[in-house]
């Protein structure tokens, strides 16, 4: 049973990759599984039996996906494997929320998501003890107190992320 679920989860993991990945110019008759190399075929086995019956485009992005999956590093891949899992514990609507905040943060412009970026990765360095204590804050604080919270801490090009 532990077998059949790592397969399983990771045909998963290919198929959230190839969602994620960019579309390309797909091969109209589809990919002959023989026309994979080594490498491809080892990460795509859990669609081996039913691969000449996946639509040519969708047989595209998995190999690009496989192809992607190869050039990882070992902390990448195991940090595709730990989001992906996360993805899978979490509920239909939260998966469409985090979809939808996405798609508002790709319409905003370059700038502003460097900003998010820098301000994330700062945060994501602090220590656990002292985040969990802002979240629980954040969770208490009224409308008006967050509203406040982000004008007096809206940061300027090239400003160092505050210390508290």
């Amino acid at each position: 049973m532990a077998e059949r679920h790592r397969v399983t989860g990771g045909a998963g993991l290919l198929l959230a990759m190839a969602l994620l990945l960019p579309g390309g110019a797909a091969w109209a008759t589809g990919v002959p599984w023989d026309s994979l190399g080594p490498g491809e075929q080892k990460v795509l086995k859990p669609f081996q039996k039913r691969w000449d019956s996946l639509p040519p485009e969708r047989q595209e992005r998995l190999r690009k996906g496989a192809e992607r999956w190869q050039k990882l590093s070992p902390e990448q891949r195991a940090l595709v494997k730990r989001r992906f899992s996360q993805w899978r514990k979490m509920t239909p609507e939260q998966r469409r929320e985090l979809r939808r905040r996405y798609q508002a943060y790709k319409k905003l412009p370059p700038e502003k998501q460097r900003r998010i970026r820098e301000q994330y990765q700062w945060y994501s360095r602090q220590p656990p003890e002292e985040r969990r204590k802002w979240r629980e804050r954040w969770r208490k604080a009224t409308p008006e107190q967050r509203q406040r919270f982000r004008q007096e801490h809206r940061r300027r090009p090239g400003q160092q992320a505050p210390r508290r």
